[in-house]
């Protein structure tokens, strides 16, 4: 703050060095969405390796496609993802077989997952005369039957008073990852009695799965914007750059019907929405290119109706070994293996290199489902359909680098996976770079503030080699003055910013010329 003078003598003051920062956002957060054995519904929980999924989601379930999707993701380099968990209408909470006095309890969540846990109260707590304490206690049964049970989880000196630092509802709400009160605990109720018999113990029960035929496309997996549910529950995340929709069905494709085409259709929007790009599975019923590359009426590519910059689309699907299956080969759709293969090479090389070439092999993966030609190949590149390769040395790999508006006929600017995502990484780091310009005097001192900041921003993008030309002048300009931000915009409150940028485009085609000398020919 500028100092008033008061007395004779030498005043220090700091003026702000008008510098702002500009962090560029994460390029990699995955998000998936589908049925999971365990874990919390409608909430994107993010999670940071297949650990974290195993804890909280219950790991790899033979009847979920997105488990797997989710482990191939890490196996490929995966290091942040976002798991909405969707239970089919008729999926059933497990609850206590008998209630200990008023005391109902619940599983966190629907699934047979904690059929058999034991609840046991005692009154051994720090103030064993106070009426309104207890101690409860989830314990799994030992295998061995003359063995005690496991404890699983332990909350001492939890209340039923509401006013209580300690009450029992929101101590489970906030630290149980396995049980929740069933209903609301009677006004002035004392604690429960005591429940802890080894002969008769207090089981959970009645948890329910849910069948495949109560979850569908149209109301789990879409969901409610207003209720942000479904693809919707995104909204209470901050940030997340991919979306993956595993199948409903293991086996199946969420393009094989016009319900999975509908929520396609829906999830690309919604990702244009939030600047994030949509991994597309093939259909199941692509099993050779020729069907790849039909007509529309015949259920090629156009079929899907996703020819947009914000989408792409693998062929074939990959095999893996199935630890639930004792560990036989099966199918699966290639969304979790390529979205790890997008973060391991943003890690290593930038989001302006292309997850594609012989470095993006696909880990885990021990054939594909079709193995194509030179030729083949050939006929789906041009489409936009990028193609998932066997090569001898490199093995498997991504050899494909298109967005699904990539087809030779569109002749779009946003070709290539790379440069699509290059702006959208530049487009969220600059909204977010750039909050504080709001309300600021709008005059010549804040251009060039936002000169400098986002200049410094793309010169390190482009020390990094994020951009073509060998200066920062080929590169990138940032233009914010008074012919870009005239009288009139400043009128109506407008500041108008132009950032231009070189993107590198990848080395699709490699041609080598050979020509041979003729020799020297005296004339």
């Amino acid at each position: 703050m500028p100092t008033t003078p008061t007395y004779p003598g030498v005043y220090i003051e700091e003026i702000p060095s008008g510098v702002r920062t500009i962090i560029g956002v994460a390029t990699s957060i995955t998000a998936f969405i589908g049925i999971a054995s365990r874990g919390p519904t409608n909430e994107p929980v993010r999670i940071q390796s297949f650990g974290d999924f195993e804890r909280q989601f219950g790991g790899l379930w033979v009847k979920s496609a997105m488990s797997y999707a989710v482990q191939q993701y890490f196996l490929n380099g995966g290091t942040d993802a976002l798991i909405i968990r969707v239970v089919p209408s008729d999926a059933a909470k497990a609850k206590l077989a008998s209630p200990i006095g008023w005391l109902n309890l619940e599983a966190a969540s629907e699934g047979k997952w904690v059929d058999g846990l034991i609840a046991e109260v005692d009154h051994q707590t720090r103030k064993p005369a106070d009426t309104k304490l207890f101690n409860l206690t989830i314990l799994e049964p030992a295998a061995e039957e003359e063995d005690p049970p496991i404890v699983l989880e332990s909350f001492r000196n939890v209340s039923v008073d509401p006013d209580s630092a300690r009450f029992v509802t929101t101590v489970l709400e906030q630290q149980s990852n396995l049980v929740r009160i069933d209903g609301r605990i009677p006004e002035n109720s004392e604690r429960p009695p005591i429940a802890n018999d080894p002969d008769n113990p207090i089981k959970f029960a009645g948890g329910l799965d849910g069948t495949e035929a109560n979850i569908s496309y149209e109301q789990q997996y879409e969901g409610s914007p207003g209720d942000k549910t479904g693809i919707y529950a995104l909204e209470k995340a901050d940030l997340f750059n991919l979306l993956c929709i595993p199948p409903r069905v293991r086996g199946s494709a969420v393009a094989d019907d016009n319900a999975g085409k509908d929520l396609l259709a829906k999830a690309l929007k919604y990702c244009k929405k939030r600047r994030a790009m949509l991994i597309v599975d093939p259909p199941t019923a692509w099993i050779d290119p020729s069907r790849v590359k039909a007509s529309a009426e015949d259920g090629g590519v156009d079929s899907l109706g996703l020819r947009d910059e914000n989408a792409i689309i693998y062929y074939p699907n990959v095999k893996l070994s199935d630890p639930n299956k004792e560990n036989r080969l099966q199918e699966f759709p290639p969304c979790g293996v390529v979205a790890g293969i997008f973060a391991r090479t943003d890690a290593q090389r930038g989001v302006w290199k292309a997850p594609a070439g012989i470095e993006a092999t696909l880990s885990g993966v021990r054939e594909l489902a079709y193995k194509m030609t030179d030729g083949e190949n050939g006929q789906l590149n041009p489409i936009g359909v990028n193609c998932l390769r066997t090569f001898r040395v490199y093995g498997n790999i991504v050899w494909g680098a298109r967005t699904l508006e990539g087809a030779d006929q569109l002749a779009s600017e946003w070709k290539y996976v790379p440069v699509r995502r290059l702006a959208l990484f530049l487009q969220e780091s600059l909204y977010r770079g750039t909050q504080w310009v709001v309300f600021e005097p709008n005059d010549e001192p804040l251009w060039a503030q936002i000169r400098l900041n986002i200049g410094a921003f793309m010169n390190n993008l482009f020390r990094q080699g994020a951009f073509q030309g060998s200066s920062p002048k080929d590169a990138y300009f940032v233009k914010c003055d008074k012919e870009t931000t005239t009288q009139n915009d400043i009128n109506r409150g407008i500041v108008n910013i132009i950032v231009g940028y070189a993107p590198l485009k990848p080395a699709e085609f490699v041609i080598i010329k050979f020509q041979q000398i003729a020799g020297n020919i005296a004339t």
